[in-house]
């Protein structure tokens, strides 16, 4: 979830109460909800998101400490937990993204169970839309069909590359060519939107193993690519792998020349970027749940470790499960800090988010000094000339490839 990082974080009642500013323009913000799953069969190496495998989560007497049989109910307990908190508030619902982790490895009839919950509690738009992750080798085309009949409308894919030796060394357990066929089961089940999430940069892609990766997904079928560079996070076994001299960290160099060939690719096909990472054929493609982050509207993150806001204030909850458990059985929030963004800190993290987007910012939207120094980027061929004369930061192609030096370069 995009955020500015506090420097300290407030203590949230157990309630899970709201001050009474931050609800003031709840009905009138779209809103979304996050629903995270934190189970994984296994560990990607180079993964660091809250997620855990059943392994970790089974006491020393080898019960489970949290179970996904019963998680959904935990779900359920702090969507309710929302509408407590919202009170008289009655946001509608504009999106729903379930998230992990796996949320394939819980049955079909689960993530079903979630979606009538938000139905049951809060006011749904007729066009919601509701996306799941899915690993490829974890859905079926009846899994599939489960999902869509009880109105998720958009899968997302981690396929990551269509070469076996990249997944080896991204600890990918499906084989190179079932993203493919997973994307065909959804179209099959009737998913008019589709995603695969391919990662570039791995240490050992040449350029045309990644050439592969872009024609593939390509010719998948798809409505919506997104692309992401290699990042080595540290404590990952990735990290401690090159750490260890087993394998090159990623190039940087690398990282833009394949950049560059994934949007001549995706462009060359009918797809138009629309974030610095993302791609659609159509604007009806976009992520809209995404959309909802970048553009700093109001969600609410569901499960360990899930980040939400509401009017300027954000919180997080509890990262275990079994704290996040105990906390809902107790009648209280997950919640384990929260902060109240000031002014400035809003208007910064809007530049963050907004300049990364096609669609850009308003030049308005910046303090005397960072116009100035939008002015020198025209220049330097990083910032859209004719965006910038109608008034919008809007980024080149060169301007993607260093979008995060600009967006520090506005915000200072």
């Amino acid at each position: 979830m995009p955020s500015v990082m506090p420097e300290s974080s407030e203590i949230v009642p157990l309630s899970g109460v709201l001050p009474e500013p931050a609800l003031g323009a709840v009905d009138r913000t779209p809103f979304g909800f996050y629903l995270h799953i934190p189970f994984c069969a296994t560990r990607c190496g180079y993964c660091d998101f809250n997620t855990y495998t059943a392994a970790e989560l089974t006491s020393r007497d080898g019960t489970a400490v949290v179970s996904q049989s019963s998680y959904i109910e935990l779900v359920r307990d702090e969507i309710a937990l929302a509408r407590r908190v919202l009170g008289e508030r009655d946001p509608v619902v504009q999106t729903v993204f379930v998230g992990g982790g796996t949320p394939s490895l819980l049955p079909a009839g689960h993530l079903a169970a979630a979606l009538q919950e938000i139905r049951e509690h809060f006011t749904v738009a007729s066009d919601v839309e509701v996306t799941t992750e899915a690993n490829p080798e974890s859905v079926s085309p009846t899994y599939l069909q489960r999902l869509r009949e009880s109105g998720f409308t958009r899968v997302s894919l981690g396929m990551q590359s269509a070469a076996e030796h990249v997944l080896a060394v991204l600890d990918r357990t499906h084989t190179p060519g079932r993203a493919i066929e997973a994307a065909a089961e959804a179209r099959a089940a009737g998913f008019e939107h589709v995603n695969l999430d391919l990662i570039y940069g791995t240490p050992g892609e040449s350029a045309e193993d990644w050439d592969r990766s872009l024609a593939e997904a390509v010719a998948a079928d798809v409505d919506h690519i997104s692309a992401y560079a290699l990042i080595v996070e540290e404590g990952t076994a990735l990290a401690r792998r090159i750490a260890r001299g087993e394998i090159e960290p990623p190039d940087d160099d690398e990282h833009a020349d394949r950049y560059e060939q994934a949007d001549a690719v995706l462009g060359g096909a009918g797809f138009d970027w629309y974030e610095v990472s993302n791609w659609a054929r159509t604007p009806a493609g976009r992520c809209r749940h995404n959309e909802l982050y970048w553009q700093g509207a109001n969600w609410w993150g569901v499960g360990p470790g899930a980040h939400s806001h509401v009017g300027g204030v954000r919180w997080w909850n509890v990262k275990h499960p079994a704290a996040y458990a105990a906390r809902l059985a107790a009648g209280h929030s997950p919640a384990h800090g929260r902060e109240t963004l000031t002014a400035t800190e809003r208007s910064m993290e809007e530049v963050m988010l907004r300049v990364r987007m096609r669609d850009g910012l308003g030049l308005d939207r910046l303090d005397p000094a960072a116009r100035g120094e939008a002015a020198q980027m025209v220049g330097y061929g990083l910032l859209d000339r004719a965006a910038y004369d109608a008034g919008m930061v809007a980024l080149t192609l060169r301007g993607r490839l260093l979008a995060d030096a600009v967006i520090r370069s506005l915000v200072g």
